[in-house]
């Protein structure tokens, strides 16, 4: 078996532990995935099997779009909500400044950016002290969706390796209390399927080929 399948990641789930039951499931096939998201976060996940692994590296780089929920004059220490939250009573404008082009942005230090060949959150739950580098993104889309006293909600369209907690904390007293990804390139979530779960059938159908896949890399 070879190609893609559109996997609908829940809460809670690593995208390694995904791709794991996926695995499992296809009873130990090659598999990946292009693109991690948060534990926290939901919604598109692709999933490689056999030969779409040799494109992994196309396939994250494809543009990214997400629907994310801010929590509004509070603070997370990894800019979610699994880390330590500050309550400040700051609340941003509304509406806030939102960029949109290109963009320096520096990644949250509990991410997976290797730092010194490891990875930054490591370094961070040890309390090291680290300056995480910035890097060139580009937001293509950046709206607010609708503002509550305490709450925001945004869509984002915006190139691979952009972090949407970044995003969210630079508007002021903030943190993402949701996050959905909704595309990758030309997929789209509503084709997502979920992922197995152990010890139950999967009949989930690939729902692209490799040749498909590598189509979706012609600009």
């Amino acid at each position: 078996m070879d190609g893609v399948f559109l996997i609908d990641k829940p809460a809670g789930m690593t995208s390694h532990d995904v791709v794991a039951v996926v695995r499992r499931a296809l009873n130990g096939a090659k598999t990946g995935h292009a693109g991690t998201l948060d534990p926290f976060a939901t919604g598109l996940l692709l999933v490689l099997v056999g030969k779409a692994t040799r494109i992994q590296r196309h396939l994250m780089e494809l543009p990214k779009s997400y629907v994310t929920v801010a929590r509004l004059g509070a603070t997370s220490s990894t800019g979610d909500t699994e880390g330590e939250i500050t309550q400040t009573g700051k609340i941003p404008p509304d509406p806030p400044p939102l960029p949109i082009g290109e963009i320096r942005q520096r990644p949250p230090i509990y991410s997976a950016v290797k730092i010194g060949g490891e990875r930054a959150y490591r370094r961070a739950r040890r309390g090291e002290d680290f300056v995480m580098p910035e890097r060139l993104v580009t937001l293509h889309r950046f709206e607010q969706l609708w503002r509550e006293p305490t709450r925001a909600a945004f869509v984002i369209e915006c190139s691979s390796g952009t972090y949407v907690r970044s995003l969210i904390a630079d508007l002021g007293d903030a943190y993402c209390e949701e996050l959905r990804r909704t595309a990758i390139g030309p997929f789209d979530v509503h084709d997502a399927v979920p992922p197995p779960r152990r010890g139950e059938p999967w009949d989930a159908p690939l729902a692209i080929g490799v040749e498909q896949a590598m189509a979706a890399l012609q600009p």
